[in-house]
């Protein structure tokens, strides 16, 4: 399922590849691709591919100090919904390293198309748990570590249950009782649940 539906997203997917990779070069100077250590199963380590949406050389150090509150459940940035209300908001927002064109696909997820090569290459799943970056798993807590025990996923459970709108502790939980609960059926479930998370964009920034 991961080989065949990847490669479907890829073929159906390459003009968009050409039209996004243009809109990228025209506006900001750097490489399409964007790639990133991350950590897969059982710790085991890869390059993790995105378009990239943000200017090159920038700080990471913007990033780890938020993940590190993040963990520690400290980070929140609160707007206000459709009907006025306050929502928390688990994931940097307003990030001046975003470039413009970067927003929108982060905003529309088309950011992570590249993924498909990463579950081509038998490094992540179609469904499963987002990799961690490195420091961001040296902060973690023991039993945030259980979630590597599967293959990280382009998308997942967390994902099309709020997305940055969940706590991080609630959002592995989700990733732990997937791993627990782990079916054929749960993965096509998520997998058509997934467009609607993308198209309405709730906790997509």
């Amino acid at each position: 399922m991961d080989i065949i539906g990847s490669a479907l997203v890829l073929i159906i997917s390459a003009p968009v590849w050409l039209m996004i990779a243009a809109a990228i070069k025209a506006s900001s100077a750097g490489p399409v691709l964007f790639r990133q250590r991350r950590v897969g199963q059982y710790g085991k380590p890869f390059t993790f591919l995105k378009f990239r949406s943000m200017h090159v050389d920038n700080d990471c150090g913007i990033h780890k100090e938020y993940v590190m509150e993040l963990i520690a459940g400290r980070a929140q940035r609160n707007l206000r919904n459709g009907n006025g209300e306050d929502v928390g908001v688990y994931k940097l927002t307003n990030d001046a390293r975003i470039t413009r064109v970067g927003r929108f696909l982060r905003r529309s997820s088309l950011d992570e198309l590249p993924q498909c090569l990463n579950v081509l290459r038998g490094e992540m799943s179609l469904v499963g748990p987002r990799p961690a970056i490195p420091y961001e798993l040296a902060g973690y807590q023991i039993w945030h570590r259980r979630r590597t025990i599967v293959k990280p996923g382009m998308t997942g459970l967390w994902q099309v249950n709020g997305r940055s709108r969940i706590k991080f502790d609630e959002a592995v939980r989700l990733d732990l009782r997937y791993a627990e609960t782990w079916s054929l059926w749960l993965d096509i479930k998520i997998l058509l649940c997934t467009p609607r998370a993308v198209f309405v964009g709730d906790g997509a920034h």
